[in-house]
């Protein structure tokens, strides 16, 4: 005998249990005990059927300030301050005006080296361990920068440090004025962390980190922690926005703990997601306009 179908109302999705899940709370942090075991997707870099640099000199020009920064230099603040030292010259001529234009032809030189805009790279690495973020190291041990030295022919830089110990997301770029936005403490920037500690985190010292602990340099806001499930209280995820050095590290040091590891889950609204350690990746179209409209 044919049986009747269930109501929709009351059949079961092979999808369910992960339904649920999702309807669940969101907790501060979601992390994956097993590894993942995926194949990097080594994207390339969108191809541009032109320059906007050169489209803009052509058309109304460009301030000095701004063609500087879109060749990689630095930011448009720093560029005025080179500009008001009189280190940059326009065809041939020292120029001090800060709202002085460039347009197609033009030959700007920064400190007597001709400069040209360059097309944007943004790559995003999963760190490993005993890697040192540098663009060079003097006692020739391997650096962040043998990981990624074939994503560009542009010269990128680290958007702000991991340790040597530390693993997970970095940010490289050659757009130093998004570089410079990302790292000012004002934009808030996002930064989740799993730590493992060498003992479990009492919840009188959990309270006293959301409270806020001061340090020598100052009083270290947490924006979120929480435990881990299933780690006896010796993982916790932590969510903060500053940028001091060995922030993490020194927070929990400070209150007697040993941080075993410290890995970078999440930067700004960047996660991990098919990106193993080791690897790295240029960024989506979508994640690049959310990091330059991204509002803390």
């Amino acid at each position: 005998m044919k049986k009747k179908p269930l109501p929709y109302n009351k059949r079961k999705d092979k999808n369910e249990e992960n339904s649920n899940d999702e309807q669940k709370p969101k907790r501060i942090i979601k992390l994956k005990k097993t590894p993942i075991k995926l194949k990097q997707r080594m994207a390339t870099p969108p191809k541009m059927k032109y320059n906007p640099t050169l489209k803009s000199l052509k058309d109304e020009g460009m301030r000095l300030n701004k063609y500087i920064a879109h060749t990689g230099l630095c930011s448009r603040r720093k560029a005025d301050e080179h500009i008001k030292k009189g280190l940059v010259t326009v065809n041939g001529a020292v120029v001090v005006e800060m709202g002085h234009k460039i347009f197609r032809g033009d030959v700007v030189k920064f400190e007597g080296k001709v400069m040209t805009p360059e097309q944007k790279v943004y790559v995003l690495l999963n760190k490993p361990k005993d890697m040192i973020t540098t663009l060079k190291d003097e006692k020739g041990r391997k650096t962040v920068m043998d990981i990624i030295s074939n994503a560009s022919t542009e010269r990128l830089y680290p958007v702000g440090r991991l340790d040597r110990q530390t693993t997970g997301l970095l940010l490289f770029t050659n757009d130093g004025e998004l570089a410079q936005r990302l790292m000012h403490p004002s934009f808030l920037v996002r930064k989740l962390y799993h730590v493992t500690l060498d003992k479990p985190l009492t919840k009188h010292h959990l309270e006293k980190i959301v409270a806020g602990i001061t340090l020598e340099d100052g009083k270290i806001p947490v924006d979120g922690i929480e435990y881990v499930s299933g780690s006896g209280k010796c993982e916790v995820g932590i969510q903060i926005h500053i940028g001091r050095n060995r922030i993490v590290r020194r927070l929990f040091e400070h209150l007697g703990y040993t941080v075993k590891k410290l890995d970078r889950v999440l930067y700004g609204g960047l996660t991990k997601k098919d990106l193993p350690r080791g690897k790295w990746r240029y960024l989506n179209p979508k994640e690049l306009i959310m990091l330059k409209h991204f509002k803390g």
